[in-house]
């Protein structure tokens, strides 16, 4: 695993702490629930699996250069790395903090992430790499006021459509910019859906080609043996 250090856009140092939950740990960062691991599991029965389910919607073939922008605790990465596991996967984070922590409570090394610390916005200006899958985590504000920043969905939707790989697709976890995510995705993508996960308001929002279809996705995650224990949890539905 490597770790490089692109500009970092940081207002002050963000509180990082890592809880006992059930039979995992939680990482909460500024008091947002930013990851959850279970040792022994790759899964989380929750947002994390949604994030990370529409690596099924690419064939196997199609899942070699991933990119993960919010790695927090790695919780989605996890899921991606057991699902793809020779796919080159990078991982940007802001916070060097949740690293640390991440590294030494989460077991992030022995996802062999290729970890980039700086700011996501900046890394899609800059990078001139192409993906099959990026996958947007990123958030900004304290507590239950948690909202995406400033650059979200514009400009970033149009930078990270140009790194995309011809068919690749854009995943986007959102709170309450759901539909206006969802709205941005139609825009630019002829293929939408989101997912929902029980018990959680996050909204999953995938844009890819036109064959995007979210009873195809269900079936594959129904059909996955990493992500079929959750499918109970989660629920498709194409955006026409």
């Amino acid at each position: 695993m490597t770790a490089r250090r692109r500009r970092a856009v940081r207002e002050r140092t963000p509180r990082v702490e890592v809880k006992k939950q059930g039979q995992g740990l939680a990482l909460e960062v500024e008091g947002t629930f930013a990851s959850f691991y279970q040792p022994g599991s790759p899964v989380t029965g929750s947002v994390w699996d949604a994030i990370a389910a529409p690596v099924l919607a690419l064939p196997p073939e199609r899942r070699k250069e991933i990119l993960i922008l919010g790695v927090a605790g790695g919780s989605a990465a996890r899921v991606v790395r057991a699902i793809a596991k020779d796919a080159h996967i990078t991982g940007v984070e802001l916070s060097p903090e949740v690293i640390e922590a991440a590294r030494e409570h989460f077991d992030l090394d022995a996802l062999d992430l290729d970890l980039v610390i700086g700011d996501a916005h900046a890394y899609l200006r800059e990078s001139t790499q192409r993906f099959d899958l990026i996958l947007e985590d990123v958030f900004v504000g304290v507590g239950r006021s948690v909202h995406k920043p400033e650059w979200l969905p514009e400009p970033a939707h149009e930078l990270a459509k140009a790194l995309l790989k011809p068919g690749g697709l854009l995943v986007s976890n959102t709170l309450d910019e759901a539909e206006e995510i969802t709205a941005a995705m139609r825009r630019r993508f002829p293929g939408v859906l989101r997912i929902e996960v029980e018990d959680y308001e996050n909204i999953i929002v995938v844009g890819g080609s036109e064959s995007l279809s979210g009873s195809e996705l269900r079936r594959a995650v129904a059909g996955d043996p990493v992500l079929g224990p959750s499918l109970s949890a989660l629920s498709f539905r194409s955006v026409r």
